[in-house]
């Protein structure tokens, strides 16, 4: 039998997080990446204080801050019209949750993670290995690639993305298209107008389609993302969501948006996609984390995070086993409790995500009124649609108010 205890599909920032994380609790791990080289495609990312709490738990975060940005606010604006409605104060957020809201390019959140591996001895990392054959024998996993090696463990963990092949082995569906699609791109601060400043994340609401902006790599580096949904995809068009389609979407909004997007990157285009929530992750000795158990839309800014909690979560759970061979009850009891603490609340940043989607893009008349007026009447100081997500509440709000005794739930959302 291999030493190996976990064989990690995927090094991404879940493959890679949860290696590390569990490395350092003793666990021995073997990441298996099918691509030339470790790496992330797109631009930045956003950690909330859920994600950056635990981050600092671990020893992570001082490892990333010097290269991210702690914005001041979180703005929401109307595309059409131009108007702030409310914003998140972010400062005052880091006292409430006891963690900073930080944004940052996804490459320096995976490099960081990657180093921080290369220096582990319990982590063996392979490139340009595509798995393509799995096998639960009972007592162990086997794993085989397009390559012919072979490698067995006592678990395996499935961190291979939206598109898991993994996945295959618990559930027999697809990831649910949007009919949205997104355009990104990081460019130097001097190359764009920035006329939102530099200390905020601003997300702008418009009919189908918005558009975030935010400092990333200390500031160098203007992030932006937009992102509509494609009539071309409405009629069956094989290939929508087309630049020339994303310059006649944004073409009524205000001029600071219309004056963004011509600085996205349009060479790569990333249609929008998310998975049904599951009710169990895990099959025998195999399981999943990341997206590939809870892939899901972008609109809480949860999708890095949550898959670094399943990692921590697996931290917790895994290491109790040992370092000999791990029995079957003994490890279906491990994955139990990982499950226990992530799969439901997975699922609720899955589900509440659509739900954000729907009201950032409303376009008829009526609900757009309803929603600015809804944004425009809450108090700034007003959490109760975050605290179940960023919670639990550390500390008094700045204007004062006691800390909810009771985190709401997703449904207040």
């Amino acid at each position: 039998m291999s030493a190996d205890q976990v064989i990690m599909v995927g090094g991404g920032i879940g493959g890679l997080g949860a290696a590390l994380m569990l490395a350092r609790e003793g666990v021995k791990v073997r990441v298996l990446e099918r691509a030339p080289e470790f790496g992330e495609v797109g631009a930045g990312l956003q950690l909330a204080p859920n994600i950056t709490r635990m981050l600092d738990e671990v020893g992570v975060l001082e490892k990333i801050l010097p290269m991210s940005v702690k914005p001041r606010r979180l703005v929401f604006m109307n595309a059409r019209t131009g108007e702030e409605l409310t914003h998140l104060d972010l400062q005052d957020a880091e006292r409430r949750y006891g963690g900073p809201y930080i944004v940052l390019h996804r490459s320096d959140l995976l490099n960081a993670l990657l180093e921080a591996a290369q220096a582990e001895e319990n982590i063996s990392l392979h490139t340009d290995h595509k798995v393509t054959d799995i096998d639960d024998t009972g007592d162990g996993v086997v794993v085989r690639t397009a390559a012919g090696e072979e490698y067995t463990g006592q678990l395996l963990l499935g961190a291979d993305g939206l598109h898991s092949v993994v996945r295959k082995e618990i559930a027999d569906d697809a990831p649910v298209p949007s009919g949205y699609v997104a355009y990104r791109g990081a460019v130097p601060v001097e190359d764009v107008d920035r006329r939102m400043g530099m200390e905020d994340v601003v997300v702008w609401m418009g009919p189908g389609l918005h558009l975030v902006q935010y400092p990333v790599r200390a500031g160098k580096l203007y992030n932006q993302v937009a992102v509509f949904r494609s009539q071309e995809f409405l009629e069956g068009k094989a290939d929508w969501g087309t630049p020339e389609e994303l310059d006649r979407t944004y073409a009524d909004m205000c001029e600071p948006v219309r004056v963004a997007i011509p600085s996205l990157h349009r060479i790569n285009r990333w249609p929008m996609a998310d998975r049904n929530p599951l009710p169990t992750w895990t099959k025998g000795r195999v399981s999943l984390l990341g997206d590939a158990a809870h892939a899901m839309l972008q609109y809480l800014a949860q999708g890095a995070g949550q898959s670094l909690l399943d990692g921590a979560a697996l931290a917790r759970a895994l290491p109790a086993l040992g370092a000999g061979a791990w029995d079957g009850e003994a490890l279906a009891g491990a994955l139990r409790q990982y499950e226990a603490e992530r799969v439901a609340a997975a699922g609720a940043v899955q589900s509440t995500a659509r739900v954000w989607g729907d009201i950032w893009h409303v376009d008829s008349y009526v609900p757009m009124i309803l929603r600015d007026e809804a944004f425009r009447r809450r108090d700034t100081y007003d959490y109760h649609l975050v605290d179940w997500l960023y919670g639990p509440v550390r500390a008094a709000a700045a204007d004062g108010a006691e800390p909810a005794a009771e985190v709401p739930t997703p449904a207040h959302a």
